[in-house]
């Protein structure tokens, strides 16, 4: 990338400069050119997200993606667990406590497959 900004003014655009350089250090123009312009983005030359906001708004997006999950698992629980209430009250105490007993493991199985799509972020030990 250096090596363009310091060459581009010997060439008529910038793009000529890096086609130039490209075949010289032997790697595609177009890789080079996406180097020149993450380098100008980070160095506040050119407008758009740096390598670190970038990197920054993926971790974000992950978190987000993991926490919808999650709320969503934690909804079909509370209302599993409230229909096993509202059994519960009509039937005998065992058969509520085994109903809740199977939702439990329900709940631990939907959690550890969600996680393993995008990696464990929660081990079962810990949330039980």
């Amino acid at each position: 990338m250096r090596l363009v900004r310091d060459h581009q003014a010997e060439y008529a655009t910038q793009w000529a400069a890096i086609t130039s350089i490209a075949s010289k250090i032997g790697c595609a123009a177009e890789t080079l050119r996406l180097w020149v312009r993450r380098a100008e983005r980070d160095t506040g030359q050119r407008p758009g997200l740096t390598s670190d906001e970038q990197q920054r708004l993926k971790l974000l997006e992950r978190e987000n993606r993991e926490l919808r999950r999650a709320n969503e698992i934690l909804r079909k629980a509370s209302a599993y667990f409230a229909q096993a209430e509202l059994d519960r009250r009509g039937t005998e105490a065992s058969t509520a406590s085994t109903a809740l007993d199977i939702a439990a493991a329900i709940l631990l199985r939907a959690y550890s497959t969600t996680t393993s799509q995008e990696g464990p972020t929660a081990s079962t030990a810990e949330l039980q």
